[in-house]
């Protein structure tokens, strides 16, 4: 199993090419499953998770070829098996994503109950909810996802959602499905995140008929058919908030190319009042910081976009452990979130956990040690302690790493940071 191995201390200078957001690459993925046409999907990051959605695809009959340069080239054509078994879902959440599509294509789908990070429970019930909405005949048994449109029935049929809570894969599914649907679908409590509206983006691209995508109320009127198309996938939001905090944190004056300033305001104002100067430069995001002995703790709460996202709380929650003075970190979003805190007071932070709240206290310094990585976020959030504490930190089990963040360490050293990956 691989490892990472960083020698804390230094501070990044220079530029980093930010990747194609992983949140947007796998819905668009499978979106390609809703067309007969050939798609093309160009800035695809090279991620494990995507590796396991293209394998997933191929396993229903899909062509789908990856070239080293991020394209990605989908032909649904000939699908043949509407199916995500659980030996290609468990390893993925974001699976589940294949439900709606294939449904509304093909009026059957059979999708296993999703696996991911341990970071808390993620029920599949709205998803159910919003098909069954539509006319879908759902069950769930032997932990599979069997569901088929009812006798006589061509179609899906438009409906009105509204979720018990904001999910943003649940309005990606309904999205989908609701493309193909016959009548209007309007979903309300919709999720707002930018990937949301990149995937409204190749949907409409592909003759869909979507408005109000960005918002919390979205209106699709739904075709017959949907065509072939090209789409670039947007770059990735929390991979640039994940090195706006490691700059902060270390010291130093970096780009980040393609990022979106407009996407990261939550996380962006934090630094800022934090001590980091961060400014939307032409074509991507300038981050500057003198580093620790500037920097001032900051609390927050994570909740859904536009606010401070969950997928950024770790990550942040690593620059306040060396900060001047205390921070209170609320997390709403899942309630198994903090399994980073233990690895990082292994490197000398002051945290403590009550339920959903942390309380760090700044300290002058971290020391290198040796840490595991729990999840994906966490794995970032050692990597950013990593990179401040004194003399060597060693982070294990950074498969997690490599689900979400498209060759990290390569990226570090090429603004100054002393990391390699030791293979196991």
């Amino acid at each position: 199993m691989d490892k990472l191995l960083i020698r804390g201390g230094r501070t990044l200078h220079g530029e980093v090419l930010v990747s194609g957001a992983k949140n947007a690459a796998l819905p668009e993925l499978c979106a390609a499953l809703l067309t007969a046409e050939p798609v093309t999907l160009l800035n695809v990051p090279q991620l494990q998770d995507v590796g396991t959605m293209l394998k997933l695809i191929r396993n229903m009959g899909v062509t789908a070829e990856r070239s080293d340069d991020g394209t990605v080239r989908i032909d649904a054509g000939a699908l043949n098996t509407p199916e995500a078994p659980y030996e290609l879902v468990k390893t993925m959440r974001a699976s589940v994503l294949a439900l709606g599509p294939l449904l509304a294509r093909f009026g059957e789908a059979t999708v296993s109950l999703p696996g991911g990070c341990a970071i808390g429970s993620r029920p599949v019930d709205q998803h159910i909810k919003g098909m069954a909405a539509m006319g879908a005949e759902i069950v769930v048994e032997h932990g599979y996802m069997i569901a088929r449109l009812p006798a006589g029935w061509t179609r899906l049929k438009g409906a009105r959602i509204t979720t018990d809570m904001v999910t943003v894969t649940g309005t990606e599914n309904f999205l989908m499905a609701a493309a193909l649907a016959e009548g209007e679908t309007v979903l309300e409590n919709a999720a707002q995140e930018p990937e949301i509206s990149d995937l409204a983006d190749m949907l409409i691209a592909m003759g869909a008929k979507i408005e109000g995508h960005g918002t919390s109320r979205i209106r699709i009127q739904g075709v017959e058919r949907l065509h072939g198309c090209t789409h670039r996938v947007v770059a990735d939001r929390i991979e640039a908030g994940t090195f706006l905090c490691a700059v902060a944190a270390t010291g130093g004056d970096v780009v980040l190319r393609h990022g979106r300033a407009d996407h990261l305001d939550a996380v962006i104002e934090k630094l800022r009042e934090a001590g980091a100067t961060v400014q939307a430069v032409e074509g991507g995001i300038r981050v500057q910081s003198a580093g620790a002995a500037t920097l001032k703790a900051q609390g927050f709460r994570t909740t859904e976009y536009p606010g401070f996202p969950t997928d950024m709380q770790a990550q942040f929650m690593a620059l306040n452990c060396i900060a001047q003075g205390t921070a209170t970190v609320t997390e709403t979003i899942f309630e198994n979130r903090f399994m980073h805190v233990n690895e990082l007071v292994r490197l000398g932070a002051k945290i403590q956990v009550d339920g959903k709240v942390a309380v760090i206290k700044g300290v002058p310094r971290l020391s290198g040690a040796t840490v595991m990585a729990t999840d994906l976020r966490a794995s970032a959030s050692l990597v950013i302690a990593g990179l401040v504490a004194d003399g060597e930190t060693v982070v294990d089990r950074i498969y997690h790493l490599d689900r979400g963040y498209d060759c990290m360490e390569a990226k570090l050293r090429g603004i100054g940071a002393d990391i390699e990956r030791v293979k196991a």
